[in-house]
């Protein structure tokens, strides 16, 4: 149920068509009940019904989502919600992950953690995206928090190996452990061994994205002692053999990271791999499987028949070995697979896969032009005919037509998430030389349901158009070298209600744009602006009519221009300018 309906009918039950107070729960049982529900959007919702739900929803929630680092400071959630035991903190822009924003722009963690350790000493998960972390952090942050358990962290960077040791050593009670492309230095592979002997707790751990060979024994030790975990990806250092060692230790697993999986291997390493293979029809997640070898491949079928997703981003399988292993994966809801398997191996994906849900193709070179290799129009459109479940895509093509997007949005209407990367800029339908106009068109007039929206080619005004009168839904849109002027913008913001993320990269959009969009910026979480047409002007006179709104401009690439503002980042926020903005981010 939606937040906006849940509050209305709150509403309904706590005050009469008079306004008069009605009824009150009892706050124990008001707890509770807020108590079951998950959405934080819902729960904030409930909270502006009245005080007494308000407080109930304040005391009684320990979760806490926050999207942007710089929206709200640590002390204004630690004074709202007294009882938080797990976090979910995000920082830089999106376009970080671009390298569009400059290593040190910030989002460190400290100043969350000092203040979390005094409001929250019994926190126990922390989840971080694209934040910025000391060793001296992780180590303050194991050293702080005695009841701790969870720790993920995806994109981020300032840390190496020596905080994950100080993490091992001190969190006594730590039950996962996931470490996701993050910019980690390295610094040894003996960080595993910092376990104590006696720690038994794990059921989550996650280093595949590791470069560095690690001390196998000391995760071969580790495995056999934690008889609860359920997840176990390593990186690519791991052999077939070692594999199978610990795959033997280990408790039957339900996510599963290979490793490398290009050993040579002897007929008895192969007859024990395949066997204890024949024993993993338990298995949901599968993912690892680099620089495969196609002999091997035979070993994995047992363990696909259950599978639900299936990562092969790191594998660079050929059209036929990709068909073959698909054969097996009749359960599959997520696919995440390389060019390399081609528009034959996207065949493959649309005739043996029929409840997919979720496909993600990505570019195996995306930086050198010389590889002839990739996908096409025709293996999107013959995944869109075998997959009629088909609502998330992320698509990395060569070549692209206006047809083809109507026939996949035609035959899969529920899309909420389409992102389509043609990953030559600016390039048209190849059939007719037309415009990209009339395939995002189709999109949004056909899937109702959208909500993320990546649009790429050969882009007019008359796209921005359709998003602004169909994208009713839309809550994040991402546009790089697009459109013909302000008035492409200006449709976006001007249609589409429900936006909460706008990302512009490389557009003619210039000062008129941004400066329509006056009443909408503090409805949304953030917008993202680089290599577009805008002046120091304009975003000053943003920043003073928009006074709750941080205004960045980052000057990393040419501090001396006094003109231009090249990359600007606008946020809303309950916390005031940010006190740790680094001397090229000027905040307005």
């Amino acid at each position: 149920m939606g937040s906006i309906s849940i509050s209305k009918k709150c509403k309904d039950l706590s005050y009469s068509e008079s306004g008069q107070r009605i009824s009150s729960f009892p706050d124990e049982v008001l707890e509770n009940v807020l108590g079951l529900m998950e959405s934080h959007k819902d729960r904030s919702s409930v909270s502006l019904v009245c005080k007494d739900w308000y407080n109930a929803e304040r005391w009684s929630r320990t979760h806490v989502y926050i999207g942007n680092c710089y929206a709200v400071s640590p002390d204004i959630v630690a004074r709202r919600f007294p009882n938080i035991r797990s976090v979910i903190l995000k920082g830089k822009p999106r376009f970080s992950d671009f390298n569009l924003v400059p290593e040190n722009w910030g989002a460190d963690i400290h100043p969350w953690l000092v203040c979390f350790a005094k409001a929250y000493p019994f926190l126990e998960e922390l989840r971080l995206k694209r934040m910025s972390l000391s060793d001296e952090s992780l180590e303050f942050l194991a050293m702080s928090f005695p009841n701790f358990k969870r720790l993920s962290l995806l994109s981020c960077d300032g840390f190496s190996t020596d905080g994950l040791a100080a993490v091992a050593t001190l969190c006594k009670d730590l039950v996962e452990l996931d470490i996701q492309e993050n910019g980690i230095e390295e610094r040894s592979g003996s960080w595993l061994s910092c376990f104590p002997a006696n720690f038994t707790s794990l059921e989550i751990l996650n280093f595949s994205n590791l470069h560095s060979e690690v001390s196998f024994s000391a995760l071969d030790r580790l495995v056999a002692r934690c008889k609860s975990l359920k997840v176990l990806k390593v990186n690519k250092n791991v052999t077939l053999e070692q594999l199978h060692r610990l795959l033997v230790h280990a408790p039957p697993l339900v996510q599963l990271g290979t490793g490398g999986f290009s050993q040579e291997l002897q007929p008895s390493q192969y007859a024990g791999l395949e066997s204890v293979f024949n024993n993993y029809r338990g298995l949901h997640n599968l993912s690892g499987l680099w620089d495969a070898n196609p002999l091997y491949l035979p070993l994995l079928y047992p363990a696909c028949t259950g599978l639900a997703f299936l990562n092969l981003s790191d594998a660079t399988l050929q059209c036929n070995e990709l068909a073959q292993l698909l054969g097996h994966c009749r359960n599959l809801r997520r696919l995440w697979v390389l060019d390399t398997v081609g528009d034959k191996g996207l065949e493959a994906v649309g005739s043996c896969c029929p409840l997919l849900e979720e496909l993600r193709v990505f570019p195996a070179s995306p930086f050198d032009a010389d590889i002839v290799h990739g996908v096409t129009e025709s293996g999107f459109v013959a995944v869109s005919y075998g997959c009629p479940r088909l609502h998330y895509v992320l698509y990395f093509c060569c070549q692209m037509t206006n047809a083809a997007v109507a026939t996949i949005v035609e035959n899969c209407p529920d899309f909420t998430h389409f992102r389509l990367c043609i990953m030559n800029p600016c390039q048209p339908d190849h059939l007719t030389n037309e415009p990209m106009d009339e395939a995002f068109g189709a999109v949004v007039k056909t899937c109702t349901k959208l909500r993320r929206l990546a649009v790429s080619g050969l882009l007019t005004d008359l796209t921005f158009e359709y998003i602004g009168k169909y994208a009713k839904n839309l809550e994040t849109l991402s546009v790089a070298f697009a459109g013909s002027s302000d008035y492409g913008m200006q449709c976006v913001l001007g249609g589409c209600p429900k936006l909460r993320r706008l990302e512009i990269r490389d557009c003619p959009f210039g000062n008129v744009a941004l400066l329509s969009g006056l009443d909408r910026y503090e409805s949304m979480r953030s917008l993202w602006m680089s290599a577009c047409n805008l002046t120091m002007s304009a975003c000053r006179v943003l920043a003073s009519k928009m006074p709750r709104l941080n205004v960045e401009v980052i000057k990393d690439e040419d501090p001396e221009d006094k003109c231009h503002a090249n990359k600007v980042y606008v946020y809303r926020t309950v916390a005031g300018p940010r006190k740790d903005a680094p001397p090229f981010v000027l905040m307005l």
